[in-house]
């Protein structure tokens, strides 16, 4: 049998869109000592916070124009579901059970088992990409202040004011200082008074920009061409790599294996609904993900420019020639440079906050430690391991690519991490406790069959294609370098 039988723990209660406004606020609060979520409402804006970040501003919306515009994006949205959300789910589902960190939670439920490696890779994973995420983060900062002085003029050469930035070592390692200042801060404060009470400031915030930002876009001259190149179905370039390329975009746009979904969803009461909070995370992730092409993509027709790779060049040289090029200069350009580098920063805060969380849970849970000193030591060693990277650019020759190799690591272990946590989850600890934790608080969870043939063979397979294709790109780029 497919699905083990197991039985269904705690009070039945309903289910679905019902259930998830009933529990938006004064939900049960669970006597753990660890801290906790005061509602759904809470959770679903961390979660989304730590989904939502730069990759969904600079590189969904190219990788749609570059895929076939709305035919890549049907995919897209295929992979999600299939792909994507049942590992969000399953993450989520490790979390609550193991009421831990991802290396203590996968130790409780799976004892004596060399499972809690996987877990371990999600720690260091965190470590490696919030040191270099904190590095670009801190551009973001920067350029929040230089488009605030109006220095995005039509005479700017923004190519040379990036590689200025760059290649200066001290604004680097002060802008990275700043971020991470800010990251460990509301760390240290808690999950209910830190995180909680930050993301319930910053997400709204966020969206309230997003869509300005995208309205004022959408009534730029040219916007209607930027909207068809960017969305019109173009189903003849849709090729095998196209696939691998939505399946690679899912996954990395909600953040998945580094352990952030399990370290979030341990703070959960039994009672929450696990597959509707999943599905309000990956549904919000993937509309900002559209909702950034309808802006950037407008705004580039509206410049006259070619729209060409994604990346910190298009948000830090291309974008800022395009603020220059406002209605109502100067002042047009100012405030949409400032307001989209705020969104930029505010993106960029919310994930790094639950990369930094999954680091300072482990030590909290495991290493016993405090949570402010955890979040002090640790933000202090990260910011150190990131300054090679912060040099990388220009500051120190001997260092130059240092930044990308470290993206390149954090690549094959987020792909690695995702790939163990579905195969623990599937075949390690058993669908049947997974079925029995997520009955918690969906008893009526219909889809439950469906889940567990995606989590078992589907989504370990999409993974797997994922870490091939990795694996082809390096060798094929060592071949072609000798």
């Amino acid at each position: 049998m497919l699905v083990p039988s197991a039985p269904v723990r705690g009070p039945r209660r309903s289910s679905g869109l019902d259930s998830l406004v009933s529990n938006m606020t004064n939900a049960p609060i669970p006597n753990n000592g660890r801290g906790n979520w005061g509602s759904r409402f809470a959770f679903v804006l961390a979660a989304a916070g730590s989904a939502i970040g730069l990759g969904n501003i600079w590189r969904f919306p190219v990788s749609v124009s570059e895929g076939g515009g709305g035919a890549f994006l049907l995919i897209y949205l295929f992979c999600v579901a299939v792909v994507a959300l049942p590992v969000m789910l399953a993450e989520m589902v490790v979390g609550r059970a193991g009421e831990k960190n991802p290396v203590g939670a996968m130790r409780h439920l799976k004892p004596k088992s060399p499972w809690f490696l996987f877990g371990a890779l999600g720690v260091l994973t965190g470590v490696i990409i919030l040191s270099f995420y904190s590095v670009i983060a801190g551009w973001t900062i920067y350029y929040v202040i230089e488009a605030a002085r109006g220095t995005f003029q039509p005479d700017t050469d923004t190519e040379a004011l990036f590689e200025n930035m760059a290649a200066s070592g001290g604004i680097e390692l002060l802008f990275h200082a700043v971020f991470m200042i800010l990251t460990i801060v509301v760390v240290a404060a808690g999950v209910r008074k830190g995180i909680e009470r930050t993301v319930k400031i910053l997400m709204p915030l966020f969206f309230v920009l997003l869509v300005v930002l995208m309205l004022r876009a959408l009534t730029l001259p040219g916007a209607a061409e930027g909207i068809a190149f960017y969305l019109k179905p173009d189903f003849s370039q849709i090729t095998g790599g196209i696939w691998v390329m939505a399946i690679g975009q899912a996954f990395f746009s909600l953040s998945l294996g580094m352990g952030a979904m399990i370290t979030y969803g341990s703070y959960l009461n039994k009672q929450e609904n696990l597959p509707v909070s999943a599905a309000c995370v990956a549904g919000a992730d993937t509309l900002i993900a559209i909702l950034a092409g309808l802006i950037i993509f407008p705004a580039i027709f509206f410049a006259g420019m070619t729209p060409g790779g994604g990346g910190p060049a298009l948000v830090f040289i291309t974008l800022p020639q395009i603020f220059a090029q406002m209605p109502w200069a100067p002042y047009g350009g100012m405030l949409f440079g400032v307001a989209f580098f705020v969104l930029l920063g505010v993106a960029a805060l919310t994930s790094a906050i639950s990369l930094l969380e999954v680091v300072v849970a482990h030590m909290v849970d495991d290493w016993k430690w405090n949570r402010r000193k955890s979040a002090w030591i640790l933000g202090g060693v990260i910011y150190v391991i990131g300054i090679p990277s912060a040099l990388s650019l220009g500051a120190v020759p001997a260092l130059s690519g240092f930044l990308g190799i470290m993206d390149g690591i954090a690549n094959y272990t987020l792909v690695i991490g995702g790939l163990g946590l579905a195969l623990f989850v599937g075949w390690g600890w058993g669908l049947g406790h997974a079925l029995a934790e997520i009955r918690e608080g969906t008893p009526g969870f219909r889809l439950a069959k469906v889940w567990s043939v995606l989590i078992r063979y589907v989504a370990p397979a999409a993974i797997t294609v994922i870490l091939g294709n990795q694996i082809f790109q390096l060798v094929r780029k060592m071949i072609a370098g000798f």
